[in-house]
């Protein structure tokens, strides 16, 4: 139980963090200006910098005095004895059954060792033989021939469908594996850049179930990810002051997995974070 005093210093807390985290992205929202590494954060993952910023204690946390009680007006609280104020678990539960995938995704991949050996080239094929970039007022670093070499010189090894997904054509039949939806929980391991970054979606699908504060060192998480698979990109992105990871390099394949296998340790942490929610939804 957390008394009035203490969760008003956390929500602070967390809005303070927010802000300065998302300060950057809503300036240039406002300007106009797209970026090529961090919009992903707010696109492909659709949560909102003011979703973001909103405090939620979490299951098993309860609030205590009389300003809790405005919370009662927002989906997914209840009373609770002693005038305390709370997550609604079977409500939630009964809305959200992605719980329970969610709980076993993130098991199958806790249970698995992390594969280092992909370098990251899911972005190179996704810009393999085509004119159809995702960024295209980013040149590519080798060039159109020198990126196509790349990927016809490398064993492509993507696990993740939401990677493979946005691979060219001519590039699917490269791959050795074949990732599908229905089959994620089979596929997805540790060691995957995508994987990790997902840990942020799972945080705020099970929102306000998950304490705020995970849901951001998740965003953060993300964030750090996100630029290394943008740095080993064919993209050339010096000029947004990014210096590339050489993956076509025996040097750059070093410095990737190395911080690859960095992301697997923090991301198996938080992993078992949202288990941990995951089990107290579960468990009630």
């Amino acid at each position: 139980m957390l008394t009035e005093q203490r969760w008003r210093e956390r929500a602070e807390r967390h809005g303070e963090r927010v802000d300065a985290l998302v300060a950057d992205h809503l300036r240039r929202r406002r300007e106009g200006v797209r970026h090529p590494v961090e919009d992903f954060l707010f696109t492909y993952y659709n949560l909102k910098p003011a979703q973001l910023r909103r405090w939620h204690p979490g299951v098993g946390t309860v609030l205590a005095g009389r300003g809790a009680r405005v919370r009662l007006e927002e989906r997914f609280y209840t009373e609770l004895p002693g005038g305390t104020v709370g997550l609604d678990t079977e409500a939630f539960l009964a809305a959200r059954p992605v719980v329970a995938f969610v709980e076993r995704l993130l098991s199958s991949v806790a249970s698995r060792p992390p594969h280092l050996g992909c370098f990251g080239l899911h972005e190179w094929a996704m810009v393999y033989r085509t004119e159809q970039v995702r960024h295209d007022r980013v040149p590519l670093r080798l060039g159109r021939e020198g990126t196509d070499k790349v990927v016809e010189s490398h064993r492509i090894q993507c696990s993740h469908f939401d990677a493979f997904r946005f691979f060219t054509e001519p590039a699917r039949p490269l791959n050795t594996l074949r990732p599908t939806r229905e089959g994620q929980t089979a596929m997805d391991q540790p060691g995957c850049l995508h994987a990790n970054m997902d840990l942020y979606k799972w945080a705020y699908k099970l929102t306000p179930a998950v304490p705020s504060e995970l849901v951001v060192d998740c965003f953060e998480f993300a964030r750090e990810i996100r630029t290394l698979d943008m740095r080993a990109s064919p993209y050339d992105l010096t000029a947004w002051g990014y210096a590339p990871v050489r993956v076509e390099t025996a040097e750059g394949k070093a410095d990737y997995m190395r911080a690859q296998q960095d992301f697997a340790g923090r991301g198996a942490v938080l992993r078992e974070r949202l288990l941990d929610v995951c089990r107290a939804l579960r468990e009630g």
